[in-house]
């Protein structure tokens, strides 16, 4: 979307009152979307910290930038590819999965889709009541599980685990599909046992759950998921510290990806060059603005995670940094 601005009744009467013998014509505005993820996920804040970056130097770039709450990775690179928003946060597994037509993308290779850089990491995060007694991935069977909202990479990261362990949502008594905004008010109403986020740390749906039921972090671990690291790239072990949340005192075990931040090829260079900017230029601010990105280091975020061409705008910028 594209607003251009005329000041041309101004102009007009400047002129002919002799003004300053120029017409005054404002900068053309650009209008960008970023899809983000929950309220309580880190993509809404990732989105939300873009534009705050952004439109602080709208007057210069006259780029004007909104970050909506929306359904999480693959909803965000479906509507790149529709068109319907220019950038999004999506994991790096769906970002590689897209772009090479595989898995849930098979068949629908989008090839013009574009790294610009990535973000924080995200393990695979099982949080459950203790009174429903899991300890363990194999002690969700029978248990009423959230497997997140059809077009989140919290869902599509859950099948594919079920895939590799050989199960299906039939494994569960129950297997919700609540948005991440929802799943703590359903653990705590004791409408679920568990609920399955991949999410950066600290999150706040997970301190939610934690601060207001009794409830601890679950180890996902085993032949199935070491499996699953050693054949995908995209996949890594992780750790989400002890005592980061009320009721785990240890560390959990898991694994994970990376949060990454994507576009389209059909984006303007200097549209993404402007974003890419804002955030380096301002990277000390950025990494301030949440808890996940204050181990970020520039270097890894043009590399790690990113199975995409980096798009032209992202390039250009890294080379005038000298970091290309």
């Amino acid at each position: 979307m594209k607003k251009y601005g005329v000041l041309a009744g101004a102009a007009a009467l400047m002129l002919s009152a002799g003004g300053f013998g120029t017409a005054a014509i404002a900068a053309e505005e650009s209008f960008v979307t970023i899809g983000t993820g929950g309220q309580t996920g880190v993509y809404y804040v990732v989105g939300q910290s873009i534009c705050r970056l952004v439109n602080r130097g709208a007057e210069q770039h006259g780029i004007k930038c909104t970050a909506p709450s929306t359904g999480g990775s693959i909803d965000n690179i479906n509507a790149i590819k529709n068109g319907d928003r220019q950038m999004g946060v999506a994991q790096s597994d769906w970002q590689y999965h897209a772009y090479n037509g595989t898995s849930k993308f098979e068949g629908e290779k989008y090839d013009k889709l574009r790294a610009v850089f990535s973000v924080h990491g995200e393990p695979f995060t099982v949080v459950a009541r203790k009174d429903a007694n899991i300890t363990s991935f194999d002690d969700l069977k029978g248990k009423r599980v959230n497997i997140g909202n059809p077009g989140s990479g919290q869902r599509a990261t859950m099948d594919v685990v079920l895939a590799a362990m050989g199960w299906t949502t039939a494994e569960f008594s129950l297997a919700s599909e609540l948005k991440s905004a929802e799943q703590a008010g359903a653990l705590g109403d004791n409408k679920i046992d568990a609920m399955i986020f991949t999410v950066g740390h600290p999150s706040g749906s997970i301190q939610e759950a934690t601060t207001t039921t009794d409830a601890n972090l679950v180890p996902v671990t085993g032949p199935a998921i070491d499996k699953l690291i050693a054949e995908n790239a995209y996949y890594a072990k992780a750790t989400v510290p002890g005592g980061m949340y009320k009721g785990t005192d240890v560390d959990t075990t898991t694994f994970g990806v990376k949060a990454t931040f994507v576009s389209s090829s059909d984006v303007p260079e200097e549209t993404i060059y402007q974003i890419v900017k804002a955030v380096f230029d301002n990277f000390d601010r950025f990494k301030q603005l949440h808890p996940a990105f204050a181990n970020l280091k520039e270097a890894d975020m043009l590399t790690a995670g990113n199975s995409a061409p980096l798009h032209a705008g992202a390039v250009r910028y890294y080379r005038e940094r000298g970091w290309m």
